[in-house]
């Protein structure tokens, strides 16, 4: 015991614990001393508290020493990292000169106990009270911490795997709906009535599919493309296609082995040699363009730096880049021997339909007319060019032409002429028009867009006459149901369906609140946003908008990377507005299927949307999904949806 306070207080309960006071030096002792493993894991979760009352500073005593965590006003949420070993709270009162020591001894003792309370009930929650997180948290609790230091937060709580102690009402609805939603998986085979292809592959006489992109989830992704390119190859091969996916290989990805296949091919006016890696996943052969353009453009993992070093700033290379990845994908098919698959095997061969995908890849069938078609090659292939937004389109300066080795035929389906003087004045070469007008078809990710592309130069961005010209057809994006499902979703804690969504909202809002430092409390509307920080998604008008209802009753989360200026106006919400919002200007897909499943709305301010996937997953995931700020696809995808 220590002091010379005239109170000591000594309680034995599920775990043992000791108070102590000292009023001499205005410090009171509270030590916890866990007994099972119920309290605490090896290495220790991550707890929080928030202050009140007396209470105004928390120390931790740990192994390393001591880790000072203040409250702000008595709001701040702390984080207490526990060992296995003894660990001591210290509480000093927020008065340190106080008329009647005994009674104040006696209030700090009362916070002491609440406190202990606290830590007693989170503590004891276990695993078996919710569904496990194992798939991306340890039991060491390392890669939570890991996260939360990724993620850059000032402010970080979170609790047993990201979860706030439970009542007994929510473990026993937690074990009920966990229950039944296992028995609907498993009798639904993982889908419902509308999530269409089970995801078993059929043998039939299907086509020869060859997706082209810059990006494929989950391996490369900055946005929808890569959601595409990830989630419809294997609805395809579902229905008895053959589907193969062509993308550049930007990291070391795990999963993917090198074929021992190396094709050389001309860019500007060297050979270049590439190598092809492989791995098959969900019934498609997924193909990586293996050369330094794209490995070694960024020191350590690229992330989201696929396109440049920064939002808004291209690669200089860019053009030679993806001139690369065309010519690789047209060899691909010819080259490779798979054998993954025990419907398929051997080559691909000749007989196949390319799907290009934006105009990173509209080289594509200019290759194929001028250096396959022209010698006898892929004379049955075709392609079809699909516009994933036409604001990209590839603009360079009429010179840049003589780089992509293509005849003097091909120069009239580059050549434009717009008003602008960037990247240079002038006349230009642009390369998603030669898309649009060398390929066999033009799809676009909605019919609401497709008939926006055509309506005038603003929404075909100057290239609505050369679609006119052609025609375009509008296929309405979907979603990958296998990834973005409520009753499956590794990211999650409490699985659920529609029968349980009732149950599991409210504590997948807390398990959100504590993920990210805010407080906990079910009962805060929670407002959510993921999207690129740039003016199309209208993170601007989000960021103009937030001090005007940020004073009712209501949370924000927002997920986004994009222009630098919008990541540090977003990093700023958590200081302006500490127990309110909080701005992640990462990369961060468990947060974003955490935002999705907890969050009660989802804002879309777009300023326009091709379709927009958003909206789409917070509909299969039972969150609202106001009205984004323009009437676009997104709307029009609702009201089909609702139809």
């Amino acid at each position: 015991m220590k002091g010379s306070g005239p109170l000591v207080a000594t309680v034995l309960a599920a775990s043992s614990v000791a108070f102590t006071s000292s009023s001499s030096a205005g410090i009171h002792d509270v030590s916890f001393f866990p007994t099972s493993s119920n309290l605490c894991s090896k290495g220790g979760p991550v707890r929080h508290l928030r202050g009140s009352g007396w209470l105004s500073s928390i120390f931790v005593r740990a192994a390393k020493g001591d880790e000072r965590l203040q409250f702000t006003r008595g709001k701040q949420i702390l984080r207490l990292l526990y060992s296995g070993r003894r660990s001591t709270i210290l509480v000093k009162p927020r008065c340190s000169r106080v008329s009647d020591p005994i009674t104040t001894n006696w209030q700090i003792l009362g916070e002491a106990f609440s406190l202990l309370e606290s830590i007693r009930a989170m503590a004891t929650v276990t695993a078996s009270h919710f569904v496990s997180r194992s798939s991306h948290v340890n039991s060491h609790g390392a890669e939570t911490k890991a996260n939360l230091a990724q993620i850059g937060m000032r402010n970080q709580a979170t609790t047993q795997s990201g979860l706030r102690s439970l009542n007994k009402v929510d473990r026993l609805l937690m074990r009920t709906n966990a229950k039944a939603v296992a028995r609907n998986v498993a009798k639904e085979g993982h889908s419902t009535a509308n999530d269409g292809p089970s995801g078993k592959i059929i043998c039939g006489t299907g086509m020869n599919l060859v997706f082209v992109g810059a990006e494929v989830g989950p391996w490369s992704k900055t946005g929808g493309l890569g959601d595409v390119l990830g989630g419809l190859p294997p609805a395809m091969a579902a229905k008895g296609h053959r589907v193969m996916t062509v993308s550049p290989r930007y990291d070391q990805y795990k999963d993917a082995w090198d074929t021992s296949v190396l094709v050389e091919l001309k860019v500007r006016d060297k050979i270049e040699t590439v190598r092809f890696f492989h791995c098959y996943k969900r019934g498609v052969d997924r193909v990586f363009v293996d050369h330094p353009v794209f490995l070694e453009k960024v020191r350590g993992k690229t992330g989201s730096k696929i396109y440049g070093p920064r939002a808004g700033l291209d690669y200089k290379d860019n053009q030679l880049r993806f001139s690369l990845l065309c010519q690789a994908v047209l060899e691909a098919p010819r080259v490779l021997n798979l054998n993954s698959s025990k419907y398929f095997s051997g080559p691909y061969g000749e007989d196949v339909v390319f799907i290009a995908n934006d105009w990173h890849t509209a080289l594509l069938p200019c290759y194929l007319k001028s250096m396959y078609q022209s010698r006898g090659i892929y004379v049955n292939a075709k392609v079809a060019f699909c516009i994933h937004n036409i604001a990209y389109q590839g603009r360079f300066a009429l010179a840049d032409f003589s780089l992509l080795n293509l005849p003097d035929q091909f120069k009239s389906s580059f050549d434009f002429m717009d008003g602008y003087d960037k990247p240079v004045k002038g006349r230009k070469i642009n390369w998603m028009k030669a898309g649009i007008l060398e390929s066999d078809r033009v799809l676009t990710v909605s019919p609401h867009y497709a008939q926006e592309l055509v309506s005038g130069e603003d929404k075909g961005v100057e290239l609505d006459n050369i679609i006119r010209k052609t025609g375009i057809t509008g296929i309405v994006n979907g979603m990958d149901v296998q990834e973005w499902n409520p009753a499956t979703d590794k990211y999650i804690n409490v699985k659920y369906d529609a029968t349980t969504v009732m149950d599991a909202k409210p504590l997948l809002k807390e398990a959100l609140q504590a993920e990210v430092g805010l407080p906990c409390d079910r009962d805060v509307p929670v407002i959510g946003f993921i999207g690129r920080l740039e003016e199309q998604k209208g993170s601007d008008i989000l960021a103009a908008a937030i001090p005007k209802f940020i004073g009712e009753n209501c949370q924000i989360v927002v997920l986004g990377t994009g222009k630098k200026a919008m990541e540090k106006q977003l990093e700023q919400l958590e200081i302006q507005y500490p127990d309110k919002a909080r701005g992640v200007a990462k990369f961060n897909v468990p947060l974003a299927h955490m935002i999705i499943a907890g969050a009660d709305y989802i804002l879309v301010p777009s300023r326009f949307e091709p379709c927009g996937l958003i909206q789409l997953h917070a509909m299969r995931y039972g969150t609202v999904n106001p009205f984004d700020h323009s009437f676009s696809a997104t709307e029009l995808t609702l009201l089909h949806e609702f139809a």
